[in-house]
């Protein structure tokens, strides 16, 4: 028993949760970014479904060069930097996406990092440094993400395609 005690412990202090979806979330700082803000016509919607999951949902329409579609979530300042990437409890629907941080909700670019989704629940993880900086589709010379500290993180969907899209969000954690 006292190993058990102590090895829940040392696990404790190997994660921190960014967010664990709940029938109960409150996801008032989270929010829909789509192309529409550059005349774009794609659709996405973001709600707590029945289940107590994230649901990130819609359409993207690559009418008037649209293509993408966002949700992002604003919190205080996180220092992240005892930790070396993220874990992410998910179910997709087979497509691409990407996942996005920002050091500040301030900063113009994002660092990303495209994986691929099975259909399945599976735990994606996304280490610090593999993600790119990048300003509107076009990657920048500047270093990968250090990992320090970060106020936004968010998932798009832009694949080039007018496709349906639905990804489920679980729980989102720096490891």
């Amino acid at each position: 028993m006292k190993y058990a005690l102590f090895f829940l412990i040392l696990i404790s202090y190997q994660t921190m949760t960014i967010f664990d979806f709940n029938s109960e979330s409150n996801i008032q700082n989270w929010r829909i970014i789509d192309d529409v803000v550059m005349g774009g016509r794609s659709n996405g919607n973001f709600k707590v479904n029945t289940d107590g999951h994230g649901e990130f949902s819609g359409y993207v329409s690559l009418e008037n060069n649209g293509g993408f579609s966002s949700v992002r979530y604003n919190f205080k300042t996180i220092n992240s930097s005892g930790y070396t990437s993220f874990k992410i409890r998910l179910k997709g629907d087979g497509k691409p996406y990407q996942f996005r941080a920002k050091s500040s909700e301030r900063q113009r670019y994002s660092y990303i990092y495209e994986f691929q989704t099975s259909g399945e629940w599976e735990t994606v993880t996304i280490p610090f440094d593999q993600m790119v900086a990048s300003f509107r589709g076009n990657r920048l010379n500047l270093p990968n993400f250090n990992g320090e500290e970060m106020e936004e993180i968010a998932f798009l969907i832009g694949n080039k395609k007018e496709q349906a899209f639905k990804l489920l969000i679980d729980k989102i954690q720096l490891k």
